[in-house]
């Protein structure tokens, strides 16, 4: 079967899962709290906006908390929003959206300073009051301002959650969100959710509003191994996927190439060396300590971290190593315990001390650089539904993201979410949502560390087209199975769960996986951090551009290929280029 059109409509699909006991009401309902979330929170309630934040653990245990290296914006002498502009483009391997670049890295440096505004105390310059500013990958300047040396998401994260307490924005917390609401026209109605523990709500419910903010953060979780924290489990992505938005680029994720190495059978978060360490001057070594990456680009170590990635990967494979290294020994004790006080002491804790030796490193995977397509406003192809942050897609990260270009995009592209739903101008009530469809079956919570290793064997840094058939077969396994039990627990071979958050989260992942896979198994070349040996050569003339994949109302993965590196508008009448159309089985 041939999809045909571009339109995004309502699905009906959602996840099993009670009815809602309970339900509020609000103008915005904001899904996450990193920088993205709790700054278009903080910014739709200064507007005047009722505003709920739903967050799936405690305020600050986002993805926020965990970004070690800092925030990129032209801040310093002698640097330039242009020259971040070029960075990020050649770092984006030719599938930035140039508009979406520039706009993030013109009002980056102000919304910095509003950030600091906002109560962020970034780490200043020896006898000064200036931002003290260092370099990372890709970087040919010094732009990436940090805090508490290594430290700059928890500071971050702590600046925003305080002002989220001091406005007195409603929370509800160890919520995990479902299922988007949606009425009869398919605007959003606002979202179903579950809250885990006994407080002011319990169980699953529902937040009733006509705008809806997804920041849920990453998917890392859909590998074994990964730097995201354990809530990083793609739930933002499948949740828009189910409600018809349109997503984008899933294919790009990012392994971060410094990792700390525990070992051939380490799985969930493992400890980010940041790459800052690499900006202060350490080098990648392997066994005998010859630095490999030298003659390989120019900014050696500092090359975007796809090419240091598949260089560690490379090297190992030639000397039949697990891992390289990582070699700051020449840094000494003072700097070490100053200026990444909390790398180092990771590195302690698993018994290596980088003071004296040098640190097992290898990639794991790190950041999603596509999510759910949007325009310059945060908007989706789903009316009243925004999404900012790792979840979304918005084209400033292109094949590859630039370091420390994260936190700038969920600053920059959180205001803009609230400008534009303050300048709606509408406080009107959402309209009543229609009933979903059939329930999507789901999978049982011990099938999450199974799609984990599908995943890490056939679509980590290094893949083909046998190593993704193989990861498609595998998945679809785990989507019969489920959906076997569903229809007939008696004969099932697996008997079907009940609803719970494990359950819930797993599916998410084989969602996400499933997509992902698709669009790695079609784009048949090597560009930015999606590397295919079977096809090593980046191919600007056949794949310079990206896929627009949505989930069809029968389920039917819908995949259109855009025929430049541009995007049509996410609002209103999509603009009609050639496009190319294919299915896929059911996610």
């Amino acid at each position: 079967m041939t999809a045909t059109g571009t339109a995004t409509g309502p699905t009906g699909i959602r996840l099993t899962a009670p009815a809602p006991g309970w339900s509020i009401t609000a103008d915005v309902v904001v899904v996450g709290s990193g920088v993205a979330g709790l700054t278009a929170a903080l910014r739709c309630a200064a507007a005047g906006r009722r505003t709920v934040v739903v967050t799936k653990a405690q305020l600050d245990d986002g993805s926020t908390r965990w970004a070690q290296g800092g925030i990129a914006a032209a801040l310093g002498d002698g640097d330039s929003p242009e020259q971040h502009l070029a960075d990020t483009l050649v770092a984006g391997a030719g599938l930035c959206d140039e508009e979406a670049v520039r706009l993030l890295v013109t009002e980056g440096p102000d919304a910095v300073h509003r950030l600091i505004a906002t109560g962020a105390r970034f780490d200043t310059a020896p006898g000064s009051d200036e931002i003290a500013l260092t370099r990372e990958g890709g970087h040919h300047r010094r732009r990436i301002a940090h805090a508490g040396g290594d430290a700059t998401g928890a500071e971050i994260s702590r600046a925003l959650v305080t002002a989220v307490r001091a406005a007195g924005l409603r929370t509800i917390e160890n919520a995990l969100v479902l299922d988007l609401l949606t009425d009869a026209e398919g605007r959003t109605a606002g979202v179903t959710l579950h809250v885990m523990g006994e407080g002011q709500h319990d169980g699953v419910g529902a937040v009733h509003a006509p705008a809806v903010v997804l920041a849920t953060g990453g998917m890392g979780q859909v590998f074994s191994a990964t730097t995201n924290p354990p809530v990083s489990t793609g739930d933002g992505v499948a949740l828009a996927l189910r409600a018809g938005a349109e997503v984008s680029d899933l294919e790009f994720v990012q392994f971060h190439p410094t990792v700390l190495y525990l070992g051939p059978d380490a799985e969930g978060q493992q400890p980010l060396i940041s790459e800052a360490v690499r900006g202060e001057g350490a080098h990648l070594v392997d066994a005998d300590g010859t630095r490999f990456m030298v003659g390989q680009h120019e900014l050696a170590e500092l090359a975007p971290r796809d090419i240091v990635a598949k260089a560690i990967m490379r090297r190992a494979q030639e000397q039949g190593a697990e891992h390289m290294y990582l070699d700051a020994r020449h840094f000494g004790a003072e700097m070490w315990e100053h200026r990444f006080p909390t790398i180092l002491a990771a590195c302690r804790a698993h018994g290596i001390d980088p003071v004296t030796e040098p640190i097992p490193v290898a990639p794991a995977a790190h950041y999603a650089s596509g999510g759910v397509r949007t325009d310059l406003y945060g908007r989706t192809t789903v009316p009243g539904l925004y999404a900012c942050g790792e979840v979304a897609c918005t084209g400033v990260h292109g094949a590859n993201r630039l370091a420390s270009n994260s936190l700038l995009e969920g600053l920059v592209f959180a205001e803009r979410i609230a400008a534009d739903i303050a300048a709606d101008g509408t406080t009107a009530p959402a309209a009543a949502p229609v009933e979903a469809r059939a329930p999507l079956p789901l999978l049982v919570p011990e099938a999450r560390s199974g799609v984990q290793r599908i995943m890490a064997a056939g679509a980590g840094v290094l893949r083909s087209a046998a190593s993704l058939a193989q990861a498609a077969d595998d998945l679809d396994r785990l989507q019969r199975e489920a959906a076997e039990a569903a229809v007939e627990p008696v004969a099932a071979s697996v008997k079907a769960p009940e609803p719970s958050v494990e359950a819930w989260e797993a599916t998410n992942l084989l969602c996400v996986a499933r997509v992902l896979v698709a669009a790695a198994r079609r784009r048949e070349e090597t560009r930015g951090c999606h590397w295919r040996e079977d096809h090593p050569d980046r191919d600007d003339a056949s794949w310079r551009r990206h896929f627009r994949i949505t989930l069809d109302a029968d389920r039917t993965l819908s995949i259109h290929t855009t025929q430049t590196a541009g995007f049509p508008s996410t609002v209103g009448p999509a603009p009609q280029p050639a496009l190319t159309s294919d299915t896929e089985p059911t996610p």
